[in-house]
């Protein structure tokens, strides 16, 4: 069976590869990732995995569409995906000495319509940041496009004092479930 991984995001691909997975086509769904009001961030991650592999499924028909969605939230609080400076001063400023959690929701079409979904939860503290530190790594631009504006596989790891669960949940795609969804949904993994 092919799987069509519907996402542009490189550091998934890069993480399927850790597995031994190579898509067999990327076709990235073009959805609104805005919450929806009152949406919690549990919920708001999977139901964006949930209709990425919806989207994508149509024009996949005999394939196994593999979808994500990363949120970073700090209690009910969802944290954009950073596109500017302004924005990633706000969020480090949130993050600074606290916990959050990143929560990536993962989704897999099959044929048929059947569909497979879960959420996976990563604790992460970080330390308190000083001015210094969040000039320092807004200078390196690798928080462009991030769910809460870092990357812990960066210059954003340096500023984490303590992860309880998936690392590769963080980065984009829990490596461990993902791998059981495709095994449980039929793909062959050698």
């Amino acid at each position: 069976m092919k799987l069509v991984l519907a996402s542009a995001s490189p550091r998934r691909s890069e993480l399927l590869a850790r597995i031994g997975v190579s898509p067999d086509a990327i076709d990235p769904a073009d959805i609104n990732e805005d919450p929806l009001p009152g949406e919690m961030p549990k919920a708001h991650a999977l139901r964006l995995a949930e209709e990425k592999a919806a989207a994508v499924a149509p024009r996949h028909a005999q394939s196994l569409i593999l979808a994500a969605d990363t949120v970073v939230a700090v209690g009910r609080r969802i944290l954009p995906k950073v596109e500017d400076e302004e924005t990633l001063r706000a969020c480090m400023k949130l993050l600074s000495g606290r916990r959050h959690r990143v929560l990536t929701g993962v989704a897999i079409a099959m044929p048929g319509g059947k569909m497979k979904s879960r959420v996976v939860e990563t604790m992460i503290a970080m330390k308190r940041l000083s001015d210094e530190e969040i000039d320092y790594y807004a200078s390196h631009g690798e928080w462009k496009g991030k769910a809460g504006g870092y990357a812990l596989q960066g210059y954003g790891e340096v500023y984490v004092r303590h992860i309880a669960g998936s690392y590769s949940n963080v980065v984009g795609l829990p490596l461990a479930e993902t791998r059981h969804m495709l095994k449980s949904a039929g793909f062959d993994l050698g």
